[in-house]
């Protein structure tokens, strides 16, 4: 035991010989992570578990990545300044924007419900569209600390992507329970579309994007 513990070097304890699977030859399916032989022409095209298009990294994921959080950065500029919601009170419509139903809660003393729209519609669209930019801008000056970090990040942004629908689902649940005709009715306003294509966006961008290329780079 001794002899065998002598033979390993603190450079093999440290990781440092630890290769990729790409390295070793083979290929992770993105459906099913079957891991796969890369034999080169005689690689199959689709995984033999799920069917699956195989590939060694996403095709122009950078790209595509790109395009779809710059289109929510954009769409974030009308989802918020516009009004996302009709409430109509006796004939009158009153317009508001996420940031008037926020400020609403808390001055009426509903603090948790204006926490959970503030965090849902305004600092989690915020921290994904920045992380994504952040690890776009890591693979592209080719960043080479904290990539841990950064994985765990964007693991972080896919993992909270669906929670910023949030808002749109308790509009859409006022406007099925508040409904008494000429009395009062609660609509979605425009900035309800823009907001859905902020969160379509950046989910999409998550979808697309291809983490492994943080550690090509």
């Amino acid at each position: 035991m001794a002899e065998m513990t002598a033979d390993i070097s603190p450079k093999d304890l440290s990781g440092s010989e630890i290769i990729t699977a790409r390295e070793a030859g083979f290929l992770l399916c993105h459906d099913c992570h079957k891991l796969i032989a890369d034999k080169g022409e005689d690689t199959p095209e689709r995984c033999p578990r799920c069917e699956a298009a195989i590939h060694r990294r996403k095709p122009n994921s950078i790209t595509r990545t790109w395009a779809l959080v710059l289109t929510a950065v954009v769409l974030s500029f009308p989802a918020n300044m516009l009004p996302i919601m009709r409430v109509d009170f006796l004939g009158t419509a009153d317009y508001s924007t996420i940031m008037d139903g926020i400020i609403y809660f808390f001055q009426t003393g509903s603090y948790g419900i204006g926490a959970v729209i503030l965090t849902a519609s305004i600092l989690v669209p915020g921290f994904k569209i920045i992380g994504i930019v952040l690890i776009l801008l890591s693979i592209h000056f080719k960043w080479k600390t904290w990539l841990r970090h950064k994985t765990l990040l964007f693991r972080a942004i896919e993992f909270i992507g669906r929670w910023s629908m949030l808002d749109i689902f308790v509009i859409a649940l006022l406007q099925t329970l508040v409904s008494f005709g000429n009395l009062t009715s609660i609509e979605t306003a425009v900035a309800a579309t823009y907001f859905t294509g902020v969160v379509l966006s950046t989910m999409f961008a998550a979808i697309t994007f291809d983490p492994r290329l943080l550690w090509d780079a």
